[in-house]
């Protein structure tokens, strides 16, 4: 969108942030128009073109890389008002002298600070604030004329210079876990920038429906349904913007489908007035190899599905497929790709986790999405795709569902992956055992037993070193609260020999799960903050789980070999039945944002000698507005106790099931998906 006279402009410098998208929805929801341009931009084209700010956001390097993306060396001295984000608050802290540290502490997720009021950032608000951190490098000395206006324990929080308009924050003020975000932005928008908020949008909905009408023209549009709300509304879309005739709406049931899904999804998308054609093509994704086109270095083209364990590996076999089924249906129908337009509902968060060039420049790629894979950049590339929903974000395309006329039930639906139950299931034909898994294990050991540890009058070498370790990577107060916690709870902790995704510093992790577990009735706010603080101090956990059951204490180091195979989907549909029947039926839907349930290849409680031939299963209860950023619902408050304990009770029922864990865990350290 083009600027217009007298209207406030803020530009947003991209450093590869997975949230920078969202740094520019949540300014213009503030009235100021923003545009996200090249990190090294030049201050005299930033005036040039109006603008009277400057946010840069955060990033996945290190201001040291010799590969590190750096602002044009007059940025931080043209006088323009400047907020940086993370990666943009170390580089506006080293220009100026200052230090940045690889530091034993990482802080992902929420945590509290403590502001200095007088500070215009953090005018108006109290003294401690929580917000999201998500960093391993840190602020050490803080530059000359810079004064520090926030803390995070010891570690810097926020800066400002002390005569020019520079700002630096370690945190994420533009996400949802940073709980007066929104009014931190205001503060550098209107009292450092000098806004007036005079920007306001057009409406969204018309934005897109000319969009679609002027590529569109008179050609026809294939638009993959897969009952989700994404492809529901893109579809919804299609049909008010263009003629009946000219829409072609298709469901692929991949065989990754819950139990039955794939009926839900025709009579709900009956009711959109859509013309539909199903597609079974299940026995096709099983035997499907990656595409040429779409591999990269290690990976093995020959495996099929069904034989593949990379999680990566999967998504693009699946979004691959996907598309070559498409063209066939299409040849079913004497269409050509070429002829016809390909309409997805992919949103913003998915490109950014892709790491696409739409999204960012410089974002890292958390995960392939299957609506984003070579295949679909090539046909971005010849101008065949269309995606209206580009721009918007889970809660944003919901509120267009509900003005587009879609059904409740259509639009309050639980977002669910397009690769269906293929990213549920963890695959895996061997443990994942690295030189470090022991010594992670005695870590993970000495925060989850704390207070023994302290106890122990003669402690062992390797106990006082992985006491050091806990000690030097948390602040007093906690480790107050670790003593008295630990002391309490008396829990078993064990290091899953598996790996999940995760997010930890704007980059992508695939790490480790710590399982915790007791005889006792499970302390659930005590547990939450044991599983934000563990992946601070255990950097290669970057998830963690309470188990189920009786105290867990026999070491694990097999896994059960596990893959898409109809015994595997076919327990996790059970599984996933049950636990979601038990949500909807108990209203829940609303409050619960998204509840993955997960097969994990882990076998506890085997006898010596016996094989691992069970599974688990993990519940995933996930809050958020954004998906960019959440929490796990904690028993007891946004999710009932005795509705949890139903649902392990009905899946513990599932023949071939060892024990069902309930994961802990944020994001950040861990994705809504555990692939």
């Amino acid at each position: 969108m083009g600027s217009e006279n007298n209207v406030d402009r803020v530009a947003i410098l991209d450093a590869g942030s997975q949230y920078g998208k969202v740094i520019d929805r949540k300014v213009r929801e503030l009235c100021v128009e923003t545009e996200m341009l090249p990190l090294d931009l030049s201050p005299q084209e930033l005036r040039q073109r109006g603008f009277k700010g400057v946010i840069i956001s955060g990033g996945p390097g290190s201001v040291y890389a010799e590969d590190a993306p750096r602002v044009h060396p007059d940025l931080f001295c043209s006088g323009l008002p400047i907020l940086g984000i993370c990666y943009g608050m170390q580089l506006m802290n080293l220009k100026f002298g200052g230090t940045v540290e690889k530091g034993g502490t990482r802080e992902d997720g929420q945590f509290t600070i403590s502001v200095k009021s007088d500070a215009k950032l953090f005018k108006g608000l109290e003294e401690n604030q929580p917000v999201l951190m998500s960093h391993g490098d840190s602020v050490g000395n803080v530059a000359p004329n810079f004064r520090t206006i926030a803390n995070s324990g010891f570690i810097v929080a926020a800066i400002e210079h002390e005569e020019l308009p520079l700002i630096g924050v370690q945190f994420h003020p533009e996400v949802d876990l940073s709980v007066n975000g929104v009014s931190i932005l205001r503060n550098f928008l209107f009292e450092v920038v000098g806004c007036s908020g005079n920007f306001t949008m057009t409406s969204r909905e018309d934005g897109c429906i000319a969009e679609v009408r002027s590529l569109v023209g008179d050609s026809k549009v294939l638009v993959l349904v897969s009952g989700g709300v994404d492809s529901a509304v893109c579809a919804a879309l299609l049909r008010k913007a263009l003629n009946p005739e000219q829409v072609v709406a298709v469901h692929i049931d991949n065989g990754f489908m819950r139990k039955n899904e794939s009926a839900s999804v025709m009579q709900s998308l009956e009711r959109l007035d859509l013309r539909l054609t199903v597609q079974d093509a299940a026995e096709r994704f099983y035997n499907s190899t990656l595409e040429s086109a779409s591999a990269k270095a290690g990976d093995n083209c020959s495996l099929r599905l069904n034989e593949t364990v990379k999680p990566e590996q999967k998504r693009r076999i699946i979004g691959d497929t996907f598309v070559r089924v498409a063209e066939e249906v299409l040849s079913s129908l004497n269409l050509s790709i070429d002829d016809v337009f390909l309409a997805q509902g992919t949103l913003r968060p998915d490109l950014i986790e892709s790491a696409s060039a739409l999204a960012s420049g410089k974002a890292d790629a958390i995960k392939t999405h299957h609506n984003d894979t070579a295949l679909v950049r090539e046909l971005r590339e010849r101008g065949r795709v269309i995606e209206p929903l580009r721009d918007f974000h889970k809660d944003e395309v919901r509120a267009l569902g509900k003005d587009l006329g879609l059904p409740s039930d259509i639009v309050e639906r639980h977002p669910f992956p397009g690769p269906g139950l293929a990213i549920r299931i963890l695959c895996a034909n061997e443990a994942y055992m690295t030189p470090e898994f022991d010594s992670a294990s005695s870590l993970l050991s000495a925060v989850v037993n704390y207070s023994a540890y302290l106890s122990e009058t003669s402690p062992s070498p390797e106990q006082s070193a992985v006491l050091e370790q806990v000690n030097s990577t948390t602040t007093a107060e906690e480790r107050s609260k670790l003593t008295q916690t630990t002391s309490q709870l008396n829990l078993s902790s064990l290091l899953l020999p598996i790996r999940t995704v995760g997010v930890q510093g704007d980059c992508r992790t695939y790490s480790f799960v710590a399982a915790l577990s007791s005889d006792s009735s499970p302390c659930w706010p005590s547990l939450m903050w044991l599983a934000k603080l563990i992946p601070r101090i255990c950097h290669s956990v970057n998830r963690v789980c309470h188990v189920f059951g009786p105290r867990s204490t026999q070491a694990i180091r097999t896994i059960t070999p596990t893959f898409l195979t109809p015994p595997s989907l076919d327990l996790l549909r059970e599984a996933d039945f049950g636990a979601q029947t038990t949500l909807l039926q108990r209203g829940l839907t609303r409050s619960i944002s998204q509840m993955p349930v997960v097969l994990i290849p882990v076998h506890f409680d085997r006898q010596d000698g016996e094989e691992s031939t069970l599974q688990s299963i993990v519940i995933r209860t996930f809050i958020t507005n954004d998906f960019m950023t959440g929490i796990p619902a904690t028993p007891g408050q946004q999710l009932p106790v005795e509705v949890l304990d139903e649902m392990v009770s009905q899946i513990s029922s599932v023949r071939g099931v060892s024990r069902v864990l309930f994961d802990l865990t944020a994001k950040p350290p861990g994705t809504t998906e555990w692939e």
